[in-house]
């Protein structure tokens, strides 16, 4: 026969471990260090002075449909007419209508703001609109290469910004990757 003892593992009918009540708390420790040590791990160096920063800036309108007073904290949303535009390391891109703006980014045309028509066609029953309202979102990526390899990533305005600086005179930047080599968190001249 098994003894018991506190905070062990017993086996019963010799096919199934027993996990005492003390027992998650190792786990959870396994599972912090596992994760801390997939966070450390994750996180990559790369040098390269083969890169390209882009922000794809976007106008879209956007009208919000509520029926009462719980829906206007939560309404039904419809998007309409979009406009987007990219920015390339800095540069003006061509077709920029304005910019750059207060974060060195330039902007397409404003899309076609959405007529009363257009407000009523997609109105359902008992709904009251919004005015439309005028939505700007910002998307970075950063692509780089080394060796043959190129990779393109997701990013964020800092590390844009570090690329337009840097890239007119093509100084290497040391970008640090983010968790599981998914994002750029960092840029920095080496």
């Amino acid at each position: 026969m098994f003894s018991m003892k506190k905070n062990s593992i017993t086996p019963i009918r010799g096919d199934r471990p027993h996990f005492s009540p003390a027992r998650p708390r190792s786990i959870l420790s396994v599972l912090a260090a596992s994760t801390l040590l997939f966070t450390i791990t994750g996180c990559n160096n790369i040098l390269t002075d083969r890169y390209e920063a882009t922000a794809t800036v976007t106008y879209t309108w956007q009208v919000n449909y509520s029926t009462n007073s719980r829906d206007r904290e939560f309404p039904r949303r419809e998007t309409f007419a979009s406009t987007s535009l990219v920015n390339r390391n800095g540069q003006k891109p061509e077709g920029a209508v304005t910019g750059p703006d207060d974060r060195g980014l330039w902007w397409p045309a404003l899309p076609p703001r959405p007529t009363v028509d257009d407000i009523e066609q997609r109105q359902e029953y008992d709904e009251d609109p919004s005015s439309p309202e005028l939505l700007k979102d910002v998307k970075y990526h950063l692509s780089y290469q080394v060796g043959t390899q190129t990779r393109n990533l997701p990013t964020n305005y800092q590390v844009y910004r570090e690329v337009a600086k840097a890239y007119p005179e093509g100084i290497p930047l040391k970008f640090v990757l983010g968790p599981g080599d998914r994002t750029i968190t960092k840029a920095s001249r080496e």
